[in-house]
């Protein structure tokens, strides 16, 4: 087990000292995310996801108008803003002074959500790969950026799944990222592995563990896993039935030092983290 490392993130102007890895809880506000239990479209249904998540202890929402599942319809930029807009809206007057983030991989809407709406950081499931403005645009923003590993699209991304190492391909590609970011004058950068993006069921498990290799790149980690076919498929299960194995996974991760998970399920993740967080009191290294 790792001692976790404590880490400081930049928002707007205020700053989150995070002694304990932090919980983001999902808010998502598309028609077809691929966890049906987690859609909230409308304002009513947003504000009663927005209190659920806050009440069981979440550190950030994050905020997605685009979903990146495999075969998800495509969602024009005008849209996505639409969406985000509706749903900040709710989350400034049900959570005000909740940390926020919108999950886009839009260099355009990563701008207006910081600067109209007033979004704090900008989780990217692409790594500036499906936007060549995306790196430009989070540096002169200056909020935290998850850099998430990702090839191709989310259409495609399924066939491209040829590592040499896995774990190995992935910290070298997120390293030569990190730099092209600092070059550029960005700060507060966060990776995430990217667990079923590009991989294969098996080689989601054998990155995870490898986790603790990441720490080499010496940024927070962000684990997102949450009721992800790795789990699903693995568990022989659908979405809904995932939550057990999503939670052994996250405190896997956890236990590996990672700084932030992603989780549509809060409460559990919360107690996971408590867990984890009361045993690496006593962790040797």
């Amino acid at each position: 087990m790792r001692k976790f490392t404590p880490f400081t993130l930049s928002l707007r102007g205020r700053e989150l000292k995070c002694d304990r890895p932090l919980v983001m809880g999902i808010l998502n506000v598309t028609p077809d995310s691929f966890y049906a239990g987690c859609r909230a479209t409308d304002e009513d249904a947003i504000s009663m996801r927005v209190k659920e998540i806050v009440e069981q202890g979440a550190d950030v929402i994050d905020i997605g108008a685009y979903s990146t599942r495999s075969g998800a319809a495509d969602v024009t930029a005008a849209e996505e803003v639409a969406r985000l807009r509706r749903a900040v809206e709710v989350v400034k007057r049900e959570a005000p002074g909740m940390a926020t983030s919108v999950d886009t991989f839009r260099a355009h809407v990563a701008r207006v959500a910081v600067e109209e709406l007033g979004v704090d950081m900008v989780n990217d499931v692409s790594g500036g790969s499906l936007d060549d403005a995306m790196f430009e645009t989070v540096a002169s923003l200056q909020v935290p950026y998850v850099l998430m590993h990702m090839r191709g699209t989310p259409a495609t991304m399924q066939q491209l799944t040829d590592y040499d190492n896995v774990t190995c391909d992935v910290v070298e590609w997120l390293g030569a990222r990190i730099e092209q970011l600092r070059a550029l004058g960005a700060k507060d950068i966060i990776v995430d592995p990217g667990f079923g993006f590009s991989k294969t069921l098996d080689q989601n498990y054998e990155l995870l563990a490898g986790l603790e290799r990441f720490h080499e790149l010496e940024v927070p980690l962000l684990v997102g896993v949450s009721r992800k076919s790795m789990i699903y498929k693995k568990l022989g299960v659908d979405p809904a039935r995932a939550l057990n194995g999503t939670t052994a996974v996250n405190t896997i991760a956890l236990m590996a030092g990672a700084h932030i998970i992603r989780v549509h399920d809060v409460r559990e993740a919360v107690e996971a983290r408590e867990i984890v967080c009361a045993t690496q009191r006593y962790a040797i290294k």
